[in-house]
């Protein structure tokens, strides 16, 4: 099967990645300048630390990576059968993309949004059809997270779920199907959890080095909030947390105040170098 993943950034590289693997063609098509060429690299360098682990040998990372395909235009995608979107976390940037894309895509694709806290009936709406829709949320790291949420959107026909979870099984991961509610499952749960942990840091509970390890040392956590949010990326949080504030109104909520400021700063975690940790 070809598999057509729209968006080159972390998300993105990594469903490709996983699907390359699994033994499908790839291609991978992002319209920004340079996106394309950090992806490469970033799968170059994923694959690499899954052959030095021993996980994937080097013949079978040559071949996934040679099944991937670059390409800085939304064109000739009508063969693939699967498309899965994973650009930026904005209803208008999907809603552009989507609209581009049903001119694109075959009336018969199984069409994919991996959003993470965004309405999955009102992604669906601008691809035009909606019965073929889907959510599929990946968690990053892509091929080390086991999870894909499979999201039925309110026109989601049973087929488009089925195929969508048969299809997260068939490249390694363990889909669990759910309503498309405001954060799905894991989301609903974990965003409120990560954003006390910055309420409590700029309340001067703690340091953001002892939140962490009391997490870590007293729940049993693998992790810390903290550490989670810089790996999560502290604008992919605070646009969920948003996501979910607004649709309940709930104070519960409420985007800490110093994750906004962060965000501003340029303060976005791993992937910036510096969040709530510094990274080389």
């Amino acid at each position: 099967m070809k598999v057509a993943v729209i968006g080159a950034g972390t998300m993105g590289s990594g469903i490709a990645q996983t699907c390359a693997v699994a033994g499908h063609e790839v291609v991978m098509a992002d319209v920004a300048p340079g996106a394309l060429e950090r992806a490469d690299a970033a799968i170059g360098s994923s694959l690499g630390r899954l052959v030095r682990k021993e996980v994937l040998a080097q013949a079978d990372a040559d071949e996934a990576r040679s099944r991937i395909e670059m390409r800085d235009r939304l064109e000739g995608l009508e063969d693939a059968g699967v498309v899965i979107e994973a650009v930026y976390e904005a209803i208008d940037v999907k809603r552009e993309v989507w609209q581009r894309l049903t001119e694109v895509t075959s009336e018969g694709a199984l069409l994919a949004t991996n959003t993470s806290s965004l309405s999955v009936t009102q992604v669906a709406a601008f691809s035009g059809r909606p019965e073929r829709f889907c959510g599929m949320h990946f968690f990053n790291p892509v091929p080390m997270m086991a999870l894909v949420e499979v999201v039925r959107g309110l026109r989601s026909a049973d087929e488009t779920v089925e195929q969508a979870r048969a299809f997260a099984e068939g490249i390694g991961k363990t889909p669990i199907v759910c309503e498309d509610k405001p954060g799905f499952i894991v989301n609903r749960l974990l965003i409120p959890y990560l954003n006390d942990a910055v309420h409590a840091l700029a309340e001067g509970v703690a340091s953001a080095e002892d939140i962490d390890r009391a997490m870590k040392l007293g729940a049993n956590m693998p992790i810390g909030p903290l550490a989670l949010s810089d790996l999560v990326g502290l604008d992919v949080g605070l646009a969920a947390t948003e996501a979910l504030f607004a649709e309940f109104g709930d104070p519960k909520f409420r985007p800490a105040p110093l994750m906004r400021q962060m965000v501003r700063a340029g303060k976005l975690g791993r992937k910036s170098g510096e969040g709530f940790f510094r990274y080389d």
